[in-house]
């Protein structure tokens, strides 16, 4: 019977076929053009009604065997390839235990976050508290209540950021605002006054803003740390001793410090505070330019003026006041030479703190 005859070669051809499938998709192709909707051997099926009624029997036989047979073939051979991709693909992302790890690298503090709370643990370790204050503030705060008179330079427009009420206020937005970014610390110590009970020992870090064109010494915006003590029978003496052991828990025991007299509005009498040179151990460099010290902070004794203006009796109560650039300790601490260098983001440079 020549029906019987076709399906005994596309039986051989098709079970061929599925052995030579190289993949699941090769294999799929096959399943399709044999025993699919429109596949050869479905088409017997679908013509069964034109063949005689004699030979129907046969034929339908004939193609349930070879319909059963390539099932077989097709799902043993599936099972065959799916086995030998898997091992392939996990071959492919095999890892080879004997080489080194990769190290997820941590991230840490900036130098300049660390250099900060450096100097506030040495002052905590002194019994200090560390406050904290707005860095938008008003004029009062941040000059008159410091005793910084009307016509201080540092109240120009060019010299301070002030910020422009945009409420529609006349004279605000004529620029005649009272409202700035903080130039200094020393905000927090007014509220501390009029504030907190006494006596005040405090620390203040936080950043401050002045309009200065960015160089190797100076930012328009830095962080700085004020301290402020306001108690009984407080005199420069224990300023002195303060200072001295701050910059030596700082740069190290070995170095020494020197006061120069100098002038700030809010304290009286004032300093300068050096700290000698650590590259060439006060005899003089490039670092120090040749006089073997470096200057690190401004201090003195609260102007009565300022106690008076927060409330505290000056006949009673005495004190001093400080404030240092964290920026410039860590350059000076680690002999950077340029403070922008803290600020450009260069990981090469963060990396070596």
């Amino acid at each position: 019977m020549a029906i019987v005859e076709e399906l005994k070669a596309l039986h051989a051809d098709t079970l061929a076929a599925i052995e030579a499938a190289a993949d699941t998709t090769a294999l799929d192709e096959v399943r399709v053009r044999v025993v699919g909707k429109s596949g050869t051997l479905t088409a017997y099926l679908r013509n069964m009604g034109a063949i005689a009624k004699e030979e129907r029997a046969t034929v339908g036989k004939a193609v349930n065997q070879v319909r059963n047979a390539v099932e077989e073939a097709l799902e043993a051979r599936k099972k065959a390839l799916a086995t030998a991709e898997l091992e392939a693909s996990i071959d492919a992302a095999a890892v080879d235990i004997t080489l080194p790890g990769r190290v997820q690298q941590l991230g840490t503090r900036h130098l300049i976050n660390r250099v900060s709370e450096e100097i506030c643990d040495v002052f905590l370790g002194l019994g200090y508290t560390v406050a904290t204050g707005p860095e938008v503030e008003t004029d009062y705060y941040n000059f008159t209540a410091l005793n910084a008179p009307a016509d201080h330079p540092s109240r120009s427009m060019q010299d301070t950021f002030y910020v422009r009420d945009l409420s529609g206020d006349e004279a605000a937005v004529r620029g005649e605002s009272d409202v700035l970014l903080r130039t200094q610390t020393s905000g927090v110590q007014v509220h501390c006054m009029e504030d907190q009970e006494l006596p005040i020992y405090i620390v203040a870090p936080g950043k401050v803003f002045r309009r200065d064109v960015a160089d190797p010494s100076h930012l328009p915006q830095f962080t700085q740390i004020e301290g402020l003590v306001i108690d009984k029978g407080i005199t420069f003496g224990d300023l002195k001793g303060t200072l001295d052991y701050f910059c030596k828990a700082v740069f190290g025991s070995e170095r020494k410090t020197r006061f120069r007299a100098h002038y700030f509005p809010f304290t009286e009498p004032s300093a300068e505070v050096d700290v000698s040179c650590g590259v060439c151990h006060g005899e003089g460099c490039r670092m120090c330019k040749g006089t073997g010290w470096l200057e690190i902070l401004g201090c003195g004794m609260v102007d009565p003026h300022v106690l008076e203006m927060s409330g505290i009796d000056p006949e009673v109560y005495s004190g001093f006041a400080f404030g240092v650039g964290v920026e410039r300790v860590a350059c000076l601490k680690y002999n950077v030479p340029d403070l922008r260098l803290l600020l450009q983001g260069d990981m090469r440079f963060l990396r070596q703190f």
